[in-house]
């Protein structure tokens, strides 16, 4: 059984999360105190097969239930109850504009005066301890929902799998840098097709980016080291038993040469066979 833990930031997509957890298979429960989580694995179990993939949702609208969280996770480690955290995440700014936007009430906003970015801060630090300890972690700031449920079936479409599952994203560094990755690699040393008129109202999905990116005798050292790098470093991240990594490559816009080289590591790793995806974050931002 594959057993999914989501929490997480309030208002940072756990709901839309659940609804792309839903579309490919998952049973979801939402809401579910600490405490209940073992119980709910228990009666799944029980199903002898019928809930092969349960997802349940945990956080900070528990209260004090809430604080219960790191005693059940390492009660069913103790007893070989094997489950993955999916941590969903989104900078304060973020956050505090969604709030408004829908009028809704922070769960911790009494307890800070009404304060909305107070909340927010307040959250952050109390759930800093379950994100540093979760299997993946999603920055969904500027992701839109159709790039989030493309994340959430990259991650967990298929069968259960301890198998390291490797994320390239492209990013423009003009948009902030991926909370979430891992490594990440500025490549805006590179040259630039912007600067070509023809070019730059493509992006780095079409050939003729593509051609003029790798051209250069730059770009080709830099994919050498690179793809001897991530070789390298991919049985390490395995032994540490990691579950997922992901691996951002910036420039200016992110339109065009992160776009070019987040591609071709990702079709890199799928000719070793290893679980990747890719997504180009800021590709049709201007």
């Amino acid at each position: 059984m594959e057993f999914l833990i989501v929490t997480g930031l309030s208002g940072a997509g756990k709901t839309r999360a659940i609804n792309a957890l839903e579309d490919i298979g998952f049973f979801c429960a939402d809401n579910i105190p600490p405490k209940l989580i073992e119980t709910f694995y228990e009666l799944s179990q029980q199903a002898k097969g019928a809930l092969s993939h349960v997802a349940v949702v945990t956080d900070i609208r528990g209260g004090d239930m809430f604080s219960s969280l790191f005693e059940t996770l390492d009660t069913m480690k103790k007893e070989h109850k094997e489950y993955k955290i999916l941590f969903l995440d989104a900078n304060d700014y973020v956050l505090v504009n969604r709030f408004k936007e829908t009028r809704r009430k922070h769960p911790l906003a009494d307890n800070c005066l009404g304060s909305l970015t107070q909340a927010v801060k307040l959250e952050r630090g109390v759930l800093r301890p379950v994100k540093e300890r979760s299997d993946y972690v999603i920055d969904t700031s500027y992701l839109s929902p159709a790039q989030l449920k493309e994340r959430i079936s990259s991650l967990f479409l298929g069968d259960a799998s301890d198998a390291l599952k490797i994320h390239c994203l492209s990013f423009g560094f003009k948009f902030g840098l991926p909370t979430e990755a891992d490594l990440v690699f500025d490549v805006r040393c590179l040259p630039n097709p912007f600067y070509v008129e023809s070019l730059k109202h493509l992006t780095g999905l079409d050939k003729p980016v593509q051609d003029y990116v790798m051209k250069s005798d730059e770009t080709k050292g830099f994919v050498k080291r690179l793809f001897d790098l991530i070789d390298y470093m991919i049985p390490l991240y395995c032994n540490e038993g990691k579950s997922q990594l992901v691996i951002a490559i910036g420039c200016t816009g992110g339109h065009h040469r992160s776009v070019t080289l987040a591609q071709l590591l990702y079709d890199h790793l799928l000719e070793q066979d290893l679980r990747a995806s890719v997504n180009h974050r800021d590709i049709q931002k201007k």
